[in-house]
């Protein structure tokens, strides 16, 4: 069973360890190595990376006390942040930390959400709703990354 709560930041390590694995493991389908290293590079976690949790409304998905996935939204709707171990993928996970911060941006009274979803996110945004703005290349430690600009009008 995964529980949903809240971040703390004691689970700032243990989410950093989440993003690795996500990006080198389990995009590696939709990205090449160079990418997968230029996006989450071989290092220690960058002392800024616990403010992008702290600055914006964030949940861990935990089962048996350790984190296996994470997503982000900003209180402006941007989902900025979501990731899952890949030993969990395709568990619904995604999908439950996704309806979190779907329903925050509802009670927020918030018109739309908007996020920069990766190749391998895409699929999961799509499937609740959201539409392609625009596919677009991001430049991470000078190598370029595909994702998509997409968004969510909330009725």
């Amino acid at each position: 069973m995964v529980h949903l709560r809240p971040y703390k930041p004691t689970d700032a390590t243990a989410c950093f360890r989440v993003f690795r694995a996500a990006v080198q493991i389990g995009a590696a389908q939709h990205y090449t190595q160079e990418q997968r290293d230029a996006w989450a590079p071989d290092t220690e976690m960058p002392d800024n990376w616990p403010q992008s949790f702290e600055n914006q409304l964030s949940w861990v998905a935990t089962r048996w006390g350790r984190v296996n996935g994470f997503m982000t939204m900003g209180y402006d709707g941007h989902v900025d942040l979501a990731f899952v171990s890949p030993d969990y993928m395709g568990r619904g996970i995604g999908l439950a930390l996704y309806r979190k911060l779907e329903a925050a941006a509802r009670n927020r009274n918030l018109t739309f959400m908007t996020t920069e979803a990766s190749l391998t996110a895409k699929p999961l945004f799509e499937r609740q709703g959201w539409q392609v703005e625009a596919r677009q290349s991001v430049i991470r430690n000078g190598v370029i990354l595909p994702n998509y600009r997409m968004y969510l009008i909330l009725n």
